[in-house]
């Protein structure tokens, strides 16, 4: 049950991104033409047809599931970017990445996924994460847990005096201040290296199969699914400031989610060596 909105069933919304991901995206990779992907800032901001497909069809497909609500969807956003406010107001608000990672998709890598939240008044109330080359969808419920494939998974707390390996933004694609503070994580001990899709580093927190991410951006379609998975899983995120991130913004950067609290702390202690 989705707290305040008990009448969504979890397995619609879930069948709602399968149907996407089998419709819009699995057809075209790997079998991607030139002309199908735009570069949009640059040759690292990529968008296929897939993408856009995809979140056209979810948005029609959850905005049914549940009336009066509003979908913030990468793309759109790129078209209007006033439809990114709707993450201030008081209607119920989709959050939607239909292709996160684009740059592994469009090279024929697997490590691409879907990801979709369920918001209200800057909260997160439940995700879900696709990864439909690998068949694996996580799904999270605030208060109810995270699961995977239906099976419960826990990040489990890291063992004292373990090295630490974390996934974290490309210094190339930061400020100075940014580049400085995840100089932090360039220690003994620590066992850094660029992420990949935000969406599926979540799900390796979550799983505890990876320890942290340390992120230098804010847009919500990468991070809410991912936070409330992790939370749910038994982590915990952080800013510098020493407060969990908001989807809604102005967050001191770069933040860190990580498989437990004590873990999320020395992640964000280490990232403060060098903030400004």
């Amino acid at each position: 049950m989705i707290e305040h909105f008990p009448g969504i069933a979890l397995s619609e919304v879930e069948a709602a991104i399968r149907d996407a991901a089998a419709t819009e995206i699995m057809p075209r990779w790997r079998q991607l033409a030139a002309h199908e992907i735009v570069e949009k800032k640059g040759p690292h901001d990529l968008v296929t047809v897939a993408d856009r497909g995809a979140e056209e069809r979810l948005t029609e497909a959850l905005g049914k599931l549940l009336p009066g609500s509003v979908v913030v969807g990468e793309e759109a956003v790129h078209a209007d970017p006033a439809v990114y406010d709707a993450l201030h107001g008081d209607a119920p608000v989709w959050i939607v990445d239909p292709v996160d990672g684009t740059r592994q998709f469009v090279h024929g890598d697997p490590g691409f996924c879907t990801l979709v939240a369920l918001a209200l008044r800057g909260e997160v109330l439940a995700s879900w994460t696709y990864a439909p080359a690998r068949d694996e969808m996580a799904v999270a419920v605030r208060g109810g847990g995270a699961r995977i494939n239906g099976a419960e998974i826990r990040s489990g707390a890291l063992r004292p005096g373990a090295g630490l390996r974390v996934a974290m933004s490309h210094p190339d694609y930061t400020t100075p201040d940014q580049k400085r503070a995840l100089l932090g994580l360039r220690t003994e001990g620590v066992a850094a290296r660029p992420c990949g899709s935000a969406g599926l580093e979540y799900l390796a927190v979550a799983r505890g199969e990876l320890d942290a991410v340390a992120f230098s951006w804010e847009l919500a379609w990468d991070h809410a699914a991912g936070l409330l998975l992790v939370t749910e899983a038994g982590g915990a995120h952080l800013t510098p400031a020493g407060v969990p991130f908001r989807i809604t913004g102005e967050n001191a950067l770069p933040f860190t989610a990580a498989r437990d609290a004590a873990t999320a702390e020395r992640v964000r202690a280490l990232l403060s060596t060098h903030t400004p």
